[in-house]
């Protein structure tokens, strides 16, 4: 049976948000096995039956719109006609359901208090430092301090090392992101993607965050991870309306 993690916040009941792991669908081999990504060379029938056991197994009230990630900083407004290539989709409509596909990136999911509107980024450090999670808070339209935020499994600080490029990128925004880096091998430092996000969160006036605590490289038997594995396949993170 597929496995979904929920988000711990306490939210009206008609926010509906979950996320899936690796396991329990009908993949097989490297993309063993609830592969939800039609891209990454897995056989398109196993990724159809996985679509149709999440569909089931969450109730969800449509298919979900599957984006056309490119780790970038557009957000998609559902419903809306084909939104083009987007990594992060908002809704204020019941029966419409935002999903982003991730194997380390971080899903960053995000709902009102009023149960009225939610959404979903893609937010790997690119598109984080980019301000993809800004963009999806403006597309939410309403009082950031008025939103509460889910961290979803990504890669930890301790697999994520990158080099002194990418931790500019940040600093050049937020010198006290500093914090989110600590040194690696020579010219490279560790990152802390769920950290970076709760910064920017911050900024904005977003202090419930939960989650964030859950390294996708650590625990192949439960995650997918591109950096681990190279060939893999993906789990989604989805948030909407009933």
């Amino acid at each position: 049976m597929p496995e979904f993690l929920r988000p711990d916040w306490q939210l009206p009941a008609n926010v509906r948000a979950a996320m899936t792991t690796r396991r329990g669908g009908e993949s097989r081999g490297v993309y063993a096995s609830l592969n939800l990504a039609a891209h990454v060379g897995d056989d398109a029938a196993a990724v159809a039956a996985n679509r149709r056991r999440l569909r089931e197994m969450l109730e969800l009230p449509a298919e979900p719109v599957w984006l056309e990630q490119v780790h970038g900083t557009t957000v998609a407004l559902l419903p809306g006609i084909d939104p083009g290539p987007a990594d992060a989709a908002v809704t204020f409509t019941p029966g419409h359901v935002c999903a982003v596909l991730v194997a380390d990136c971080l899903p960053v999911l995000l709902a009102s208090r009023a149960g009225d509107r939610v959404g979903v980024a893609h937010a790997g450090w690119r598109g984080l430092a980019d301000g993809v999670v800004e963009a999806t808070v403006a597309a939410l339209d309403c009082e950031p301090e008025s939103l509460v935020a889910w961290l979803g499994p990504s890669i930890g600080p301790d697999a994520f090392e990158v080099g002194g490029d990418v931790r500019e990128a940040f600093l050049d925004r937020d010198a006290g992101a500093a914090g989110a880096f600590r040194a690696g091998r020579a010219g490279s430092y560790h990152a802390d993607l769920p950290a970076l996000a709760r910064r920017r969160l911050a900024a904005l006036g977003i202090h419930d965050v939960r989650g964030g605590g859950l390294c996708t490289h650590a625990d192949p038997a439960r995650f997918y991870s591109y950096r681990r594995d190279g060939v893999t396949g993906r789990m989604a993170a989805l948030a909407w309306l009933a």
